[in-house]
């Protein structure tokens, strides 16, 4: 069993960054594909980023594409995204989860393992 922590939310104006950080704890976390979501109200839970247990990165939504970093220290038990050139659409709550299958690693129900999510909101 996995349990995860995101953490570096906040307010952001547009233009900034942030560091999002997920903090995995449990066995065997370097055997865990990780991914990140997010979900602003009134809509649904969104696909933004997976990785791979040996680093792997399949394409990035195409709303955070040129924008966002996903990568993860297997020796930390730790995946973050890096957020740059924030946007106001980019206000939402970020989830990390994570499975241990890799197929339909952009679907959210696949992923057994969630974190309770971080706020964040990026102001114009």
């Amino acid at each position: 069993q996995v349990q995860l922590v995101e953490a570096g939310g906040g307010l952001v104006q547009a233009g900034g960054s942030l560091r999002l950080s997920c903090a995995a704890s449990g066995r065997a976390f370097a055997s865990y594909v990780m991914g990140w979501f997010r979900q602003a109200p009134g809509k649904e839970r969104e696909f933004i980023a997976a990785i791979s247990p040996s680093g792997t990165i399949p394409p990035y939504a195409d709303s955070v594409k040129g924008r966002f970093t996903i990568s993860r220290d297997n020796v930390k038990n730790a995946v973050y995204l890096q957020m740059n050139s924030l946007k106001p659409e980019d206000t939402a709550v970020y989830y990390c989860a994570a499975d241990t299958a890799w197929q339909n690693y952009y679907r959210d129900y696949k992923y057994k393992y969630w974190g309770q999510g971080t706020q964040v909101t990026v102001s114009s």
